[in-house]
């Protein structure tokens, strides 16, 4: 799966939805490869989006088309400054991966001392994550060559999500957790409490 991440400071969050809602109906049903998006702007106006297509390829080809240059047109007008990309061939899900009817996702950035080892760390079996945090729905993380990390977590509700967060994990997944999430270097959290989303019908 590749991912595609967009971020930028938004000036008219109704507009821009708007327009993500108007590719999604338009656009991407003739998008080769398009598999669906999460989308969301936090308290301070900061847009993200992650989209997903089924390969790098895949993705180029729609930055090819036309109507796609005249949608991205339309909608660069939504955001103040620059909007940046960044292309993510190396994209893993947990649990559930998502769901379209999250009620809040979380968003975690930042940059992972060993890619490598955290990669083999997220393929292994979640069985005890989900009986200890049954609010998270699941997630993506989006891994760039040079260790930089787009995570995205999908929780029933933010206050599910909260009171999961005071929960001591069991004594036989602790340390292995800790000694994973300790190689997340720089982490930035980025809240969105009213995300909406997109799918491939």
């Amino acid at each position: 799966m590749f991912i595609q991440i967009i971020q930028g400071s938004c000036r008219d969050s109704e507009a821009l939805r708007r327009q993500i809602d108007m590719w999604r109906r338009e656009l991407g049903p003739q998008a080769e490869g398009w598999l669906g998006g999460t989308y969301g702007v936090t308290d301070d106006n900061t847009f993200v989006g992650m989209v997903r297509f089924e390969s790098k390829e895949a993705a180029a080809r729609n930055s090819t088309r036309p109507e796609q240059g005249a949608w991205w047109a339309e909608t660069q007008k939504c955001f103040d400054g620059e909007v940046t990309f960044h292309d993510c061939n190396d994209a893993l899900t947990f649990l559930d991966g998502g769901a379209d009817d999250a009620g809040f996702v979380q968003v975690m950035q930042g940059r992972l001392a060993d890619p490598e080892r955290f990669r083999k760390f997220m393929e292994l079996p979640m069985d005890m994550l989900q009986e200890t945090r049954p609010e998270i729905i699941g997630g993506v993380i989006a891994i760039e060559p040079d260790g930089r990390f787009t995570e995205t977590v999908a929780f029933r509700s933010e206050d599910a999500a909260r009171e999961g967060e005071r929960k001591e994990m069991p004594a036989e997944m602790r340390q292995t957790w800790e000694n994973e999430m300790a190689q997340m270097q720089d982490v930035t959290y980025l809240n969105l409490r009213h995300p909406w989303f997109a799918s491939k019908e």
